[in-house]
């Protein structure tokens, strides 16, 4: 199994698109850097964990799942690298492999000690990039192949059916 650790708010810091979000609504380029992480999880099946650090979020810790993708924010006075260090040692093991996407230098050394693969914000954001255009030209071939009707009906037949489903008599 593969486990890519991102450090959330490095990557909201690096990526033009979050990093401009950031600037207008912090919770919203967290959203949205959950959702691409998603897509990045549906696409290569990789379990994706993101790391926040608590300062930038009142209150106590707090884990929670969206989309397939486990949130983590840290508790008080604890970094989004010393949670990453933690967990890229509990969740190491034989049939893991964890990778870490991060541009903090400091903490891609700390982590390649706990035999994980780093993975930079720049390399995230390229690959995340490859997998979308991947994804649209899926998308583009599945909606060609696949036929409007699978039975051919004139137009005033379409139109009739068009009608019922909307409840039109």
């Amino acid at each position: 199994m593969n486990i890519l650790l991102v450090d959330g708010y490095n990557i909201i810091g690096a990526w033009p698109e979050l990093r401009e979000l950031k600037n207008k609504d912090l919770a919203a380029a967290r959203d949205r850097l959950v959702e691409c992480m998603a897509e990045y999880q549906g696409y290569t099946g990789y379990r994706v964990i993101v790391i926040f650090d608590a300062h930038y979020v009142t209150g106590i810790e707090r884990k929670y799942k969206n989309y397939k993708v486990d949130v983590f924010y840290t508790r008080e006075n604890e970094t989004a690298d010393e949670r990453i260090e933690k967990l890229a040692i509990e969740l190491n093991n034989i049939k893991t492999q964890i990778h870490v996407a991060t541009s903090d230098f400091t903490e891609q050394w700390a982590i390649f000690g706990q035999g994980a693969l780093r993975k930079s914000a720049r390399e995230l954001f390229n690959e995340w990039q490859s997998i979308q255009k991947k994804i649209e030209k899926n998308v583009k071939k599945t909606a060609e192949r696949k036929p409007s009707s699978k039975i051919t009906l004139t137009e005033e037949v379409a139109e009739i059916f068009e009608k019922w489903r909307r409840g039109e008599q």
